[in-house]
């Protein structure tokens, strides 16, 4: 897959740990295992084990959606509220992905 990434693609960004959906005004936690590296103004040390508990959260299989896929389907999700994890379980298939990303508004801390 050819992927073209922006120059500020891998620039450290700063934002809140629970925005406001611009759309809904409801909070949303915005973390995941492989962008949101630390918390700032936490204790270091306390700092891996709760972005461990909050990314464990929003990973919680309760808390998911799991597609059983059908030829033709189309899933769309907005990543401002929910997080994709495609698991490899689809031995002898093909998985064809198409992927479009809009730019949207910076996110703002939910108060």
């Amino acid at each position: 897959m050819e992927i073209e990434a922006s120059d500020e693609a891998f620039a450290t960004q700063v934002h809140p740990v629970v925005i406001a959906h611009p759309n809904t005004g409801r909070p949303a936690l915005y973390v995941n295992s492989v962008y949101t590296l630390r918390l700032d103004d936490v204790d270091p040390d306390a700092d891996k084990d709760l972005l461990g508990r909050l990314v464990q959260h929003s990973t919680h299989p309760n808390l998911t959606c799991r597609l059983r896929w059908a030829n033709g389907m189309l899933a769309i999700w907005d990543n401002r509220a929910v997080q994709h994890l495609a698991i490899n379980d689809y031995a002898g298939q093909r998985r064809e992905l198409f992927r479009t990303s809009v730019k949207g508004a910076r996110p703002v801390a939910y108060s």
